[in-house]
């Protein structure tokens, strides 16, 4: 069924604008039949944050801003789905056009700007399927024009924290005007102080929900130094790696649009944000398990992620080009690859090449 829906759809979905082709998928999405996905091989579960995942295959935030399918997204094969980002408020984003597709280079640039809904409409959703249960993580961000940002995570926190599996706080969009500045020392201590504070407030009445912290794959080692060392200090569950990037390969083909303002993401950002993974599972010592993110379109780049320290992966951009088919390939691959090795989990594998990855060139 899934092969037959990417045969008819991909190409529709290429002919349209991006942004009018992503509204239609999540369309086609809410309509799509409530069948049970095909039990995993037992073999891809993991347990991270206190969670049990039934395979390490999850979508990142972006795609389902709203919460509006992330059931059929969990029937779809995903292990898990993380919606947003939501902000308290509704914020309508940049102006169109603010998505583009990079088509040679299987990339995508976004300068989104947090469009979503608001707190109020995701909330509601949320609680009409809390009965179906699935693991779905809310991404937290901040209104553009709030006069406290960190009052914004605060809030979402202590709002969101009865119904969500666990939380990401995302202060590495590049397309929220200062947001990366939370990265900085300084200010993500103090953020993450008080996020961790609403959590443990809220912790009798709504549980303990895990706390992540998303970051951008364009800090420097010394900067990453610091959001690790604060982000064990101030005891987060996790870390998500990475966010897209606001570099430029000289390798991307697509001359024109390569420069247009925003982050990209896709294949071109795989190599560095691997390296990011990479960097950070040395830097955390097992202090917290990792997701990594960025470029991965196949179960090979899963596997390198894995191997590169990431106990889960996301994946969004490589759903434009390869289709929803792309899940169950990925996790195939992952199960041939152990029963091919004669491993029993993923978990013996995780962080395998860091130290080798870490020592190479840093990739352009």
């Amino acid at each position: 069924m899934i092969r037959a829906f990417d045969a008819v759809s991909l190409p529709l979905l290429r002919w349209l604008d991006p942004e009018d082709a992503h509204r239609l998928a999540i369309q086609g999405l809410k309509l799509w039949p409530p069948v049970k996905p095909r039990p995993d091989d037992s073999k891809l579960a993991v347990r991270a944050f206190g969670l049990n995942f039934s395979n390490p295959v999850g979508i990142a935030a972006g795609f389902d801003k709203n919460a509006e399918a992330p059931d059929a997204l969990l029937r779809l094969g995903f292990g898990f789905v993380e919606v947003g980002t939501v902000t308290p408020k509704p914020q309508a984003g940049n102006p169109r056009p603010r998505l583009f597709r990079l088509e040679r280079d299987e990339a995508v640039i976004n300068r989104m700007g947090f469009n979503n809904e608001g707190a109020e409409v995701v909330l509601r959703r949320l609680a009409a399927r809390a009965q179906y249960g699935g693991i779905v993580g809310v991404n937290v961000g901040a209104n553009k024009d709030s006069d406290d940002r960190v009052a914004d995570y605060v809030k979402l926190i202590e709002t969101f924290a009865p119904l969500a599996s666990y939380f990401t706080v995302n202060v590495s969009s590049p397309n929220t005007p200062g947001l990366r500045n939370l990265q900085q020392a300084a200010a993500l201590d103090d953020l993450l102080a008080r996020v961790i504070d609403a959590r443990e407030r809220v912790r009798a009445a709504a549980g303990d929900t895990p706390v992540l912290l998303k970051i951008a794959p364009d800090l420097s080692l010394g900067e990453l130094d610091d959001v690790v060392h604060i982000a064990r200090s101030r005891r987060v569950d996790g870390m998500i790696v990475a966010n897209t990037t606001l570099s430029r390969s000289p390798t991307l083909r697509e001359r024109t649009k390569m420069n247009e303002q925003g982050g990209l993401s896709g294949r071109p950002l795989f190599r560095l944000s691997t390296r990011m993974v990479a960097e950070t599972f040395v830097r955390a010592e097992g202090a917290f398990p990792l997701i990594g993110v960025g470029g991965i379109d196949s179960g090979g780049a899963a596997l390198t992620k894995i191997r590169a320290g990431a106990t889960l992966v996301q994946l969004y951009s490589a759903l434009v080009y390869k289709g929803l088919g792309l899940v169950e390939s990925i996790k195939a691959d992952l199960a041939s690859t152990l029963l091919r090795t004669d491993r029993d989990s993923l978990a013996e594998i995780v962080g395998a090449d860091a130290p080798m990855i870490t020592a190479e060139e840093w990739p352009v």
